[in-house]
């Protein structure tokens, strides 16, 4: 498949946009629509697309923001219709739209990812390099769909600082198809004795979670996240709401001692994986 990845700025091209929100997210979603895309563009905001020949397989879009006295770009969606995931789609948009705030003289990109899904949780943290310390409890309300299957939409903020040169180190692994390590301060550390604030446990086609130990005082903690969660939410939904309620427990306790998700680990065989936090005195 041969991508190209091409601003949009022209109400045409923002129709497109619109298209595919309802391909990814279903048009009973909250869909962006094209005045209010083609404004942000106007004002800074960044809106790229990926392109097969004409058509537009996927999008990622951000507006102009600031952090106190920061300015920064908050990327509020990033969609890719099912034809064309697993091509490393998505990742090469968010690579451009580095660029392009770069070009802006912004330093900063943030956004809000669900911490249950391990794909994504793995794009974000593993591959691109954010790092989190902010949780936000039901950020968008309840939604129905086949994504949220009206469960709270709980998100981690991702902070992606894009002038680090160890984002460099990372795109330039990738794009070598090499197998690098994500954060140098984290995949140093020995795993094996880092401890678990929430640990699955098999227990047959769905793992449930173990108690949330809230008392920790590790250099270093685990976070689990179970395989499937898109559809344990459709299909074991109190199990689904189990999950969601102790990482929301363990996140918010760790991060409120300082600790900040520094990578993640994806289990490639199972699915699901495993966050490591690190308290404040250890990077």
């Amino acid at each position: 498949m041969s991508i190209e990845i091409r601003d949009i700025d022209d109400l045409s091209g923002c129709r497109e946009v619109v298209a595919v929100q309802e391909a990814v997210w279903g048009k009973e979603s909250e869909i962006a629509p094209p005045s209010v895309l083609i404004a942000s563009v106007k004002r800074g905001g960044i809106l790229l697309g990926a392109y097969e020949d004409d058509r537009l397989l996927g999008f990622v879009w951000s507006i102009p923001g600031w952090v106190d006295q920061l300015r920064t770009q908050w990327s509020h969606m990033l969609g890719v219709v099912p034809a064309a995931r697993g091509a490393r789609t998505g990742e090469r948009l968010k690579w451009a739209q580095r660029e392009r705030a770069l070009e802006q003289g912004v330093t900063l990109i943030e956004w809000t990812f669900d911490p249950v899904q391990a794909l994504n949780a793995h794009l974000n943290i593993s591959v691109l390099g954010c790092v989190s310390h902010e949780y936000l409890v039901d950020a968008y309300g309840e939604m129905p769909g086949p994504l949220h299957h009206w469960t709270p939409t709980d998100r981690l903020i991702a902070e992606w600082w894009i002038n680090q040169t160890d984002l460099v180190r990372r795109k330039t692994a990738r794009d070598l198809e090499t197998s690098q390590p994500a954060s140098p301060s984290a995949r140093t550390v020995d795993l094996t004795p880092v401890p678990y604030a929430v640990e699955r446990l098999p227990t047959g086609r769905w793992e449930t979670c173990g108690p949330v130990r809230a008392d920790l005082d590790a250099p270093w903690v685990q976070i689990s996240i179970p395989a499937g969660f898109g559809e344990m939410q459709q299909r074991e939904t109190e199990l689904a709401l189990a999950w969601r309620l102790a990482t929301r427990e363990a996140f918010q306790t760790y991060f409120a001692r300082g600790y900040r998700v520094v990578d993640f680990f994806l289990n490639r065989e199972r699915g699901g994986g495993e966050y490591l936090l690190s308290r404040a005195d250890q990077t």
